[in-house]
């Protein structure tokens, strides 16, 4: 079947999931192929990716700078993430501020990279209550074919693992033209797995006509021991406590999976 050649809408979507089938052939568990991890696409970047999961393209890039660490954590340094949506990877996307879904995609990754401790903060501390490194990381969408959320968890930590310091000048101010061979504290890898629900099933990567199809989703992310860090829900409908455990159950599954392209 030449899925290209078909319009599948919502109605379609539900029925074959309620089939236990989806319409481009994978199982409720299989991702799309291909999976490519591209690093060091920027030359202005401390470090970047690309990642590409099916015809899911996102960009993850990371700035380093030197900051007051904050009176809470005055021998700690910090992290941010944003994601901005481009009109270029959708018509459902505008210019301008970030939307309430970029600042969502954001928000969650941040906290399953934040909640897992994936960075050793306290190592980024230069002198405390008054210098440490402060991680920024952008993610911009370039194709959204669904599932920009894994995409960019896989994106955001692979970029943080391809990261290199800059330099320091003789003035103790940072030279972003030299990069140095130190690499992030990096402590563990931790991903993120969303699963949908569509037609009562679960299942993940889901493109984007069953996330339109889908009534809830959840966000698992875990580390390679399989310790969960975090759980987003998102959608309109609810989940059993049954449901939960089979999306934990399949978020780990599938974590493993996709980590096994990270390395």
């Amino acid at each position: 079947m030449n899925t290209a050649m078909i319009t599948f809408n919502k109605n379609t979507v539900l029925a074959l999931a309620k089939d236990g089938k989806r319409f481009d052939g994978r199982k409720f568990n299989e991702f799309r192929g291909p999976i490519e991890i591209q690093s060091s696409i920027s030359k202005s970047a401390e470090g970047s990716v690309k990642v590409r999961i099916g015809e899911t393209v996102v960009i993850a890039g990371v700035k380093l700078s030197l900051e007051k660490p904050y009176p809470d954590t005055p021998d700690q340094g910090g992290l941010m993430i944003n994601a901005e949506l481009t009109p270029l990877s959708s018509s459902r996307y505008e210019s301008g501020p970030p939307g309430m879904h970029a600042i969502e995609l954001a928000r969650v990754t941040d906290r399953g990279i934040r909640e897992s401790h994936v960075i050793d903060t306290k190592k980024l501390c230069m002198a405390k209550n008054e210098k440490a490194w402060f991680v920024m990381v952008d993610i911009v969408s370039v194709n959204d074919a669904g599932n920009l959320f894994d995409a960019s968890g896989l994106a955001v930590m692979s970029a943080l693992r391809n990261t290199k310091f800059p330099a320091l000048n003789e003035d103790g101010n940072v030279d972003y033209k030299k990069h140095t061979d130190e690499s992030l504290p990096i402590a563990k890898d931790t991903l993120s797995i969303t699963v949908f629900r569509v037609g009562g099933n679960l299942l993940v990567d889901p493109t984007v006509e069953e996330e339109d199809a889908s009534d809830a989703r959840l966000t698992i992310s875990s580390d390679a021991t399989g310790v969960i860090a975090a759980m987003q829900k998102g959608g309109e409908g609810t989940f059993t406590i049954d449901e939960v455990m089979k999306a934990v159950d399949l978020g780990l599954e599938t974590a493993n999976f996709l980590r096994g392209k990270l390395q």
